[in-house]
């Protein structure tokens, strides 16, 4: 009869082991890569989206204050930007998916900025896409352009010194 109750018993202890080890696998990623006090605002120009499960996001290059270009660096490149968004499943209900937001799409976005000084961050607030060929005017954003789509709840976010 002794043996039935080791086996059971393994298999009870086997069974808490995988359910440990699946947590990390489950688990969601801290957000301490970001800087939470710190609010950065871009309105900037699709370059592609990444549909990722988890997190969707958004490739941009920022735009000049005078809203006509795109940030550059010395060698003339666009300077490349990220913002992770929720999953794709759920930014693809507010509207935003590789269709919707095909590259040259013109949008605004606060974001929290990653602590290691990389070009990226975290989505912060509401999102907002100009109509085509529509920019805002020179050191606006896009919720300030007549026919502008609102995505998400809230308003731009507001940004730190």
């Amino acid at each position: 009869m002794k043996a039935p109750i080791r086996i059971g018993g393994l298999f009870v202890a086997a069974a808490a082991i995988v359910a440990v080890l699946a947590v990390p696998v489950q688990a969601h990623h801290s957000f301490a890569m970001y800087d939470v006090q710190a609010t950065q605002v871009f309105t900037g120009v699709v370059t592609r989206i990444d549909p990722a499960p988890n997190h969707l996001a958004i490739f941009f290059a920022p735009m000049n204050d005078e809203r006509t270009n795109v940030v550059r660096d010395e060698d003339g490149e666009p300077i490349v930007w990220s913002v992770e968004m929720a999953g794709s499943a759920q930014m693809a209900r507010q509207g935003v998916s590789v269709n919707s937001f095909p590259p040259g799409t013109v949008f605004s976005v606060g974001l929290h900025p990653l602590r290691n000084g990389e070009p990226g961050g975290t989505r912060d607030g509401g999102l907002f896409r100009c109509p085509d060929r529509t920019p805002p005017e020179p050191g606006m954003h896009c919720d300030t352009v007549d026919g502008h789509t609102p995505i998400g709840e809230g308003p731009l976010a507001t940004p730190t010194d």
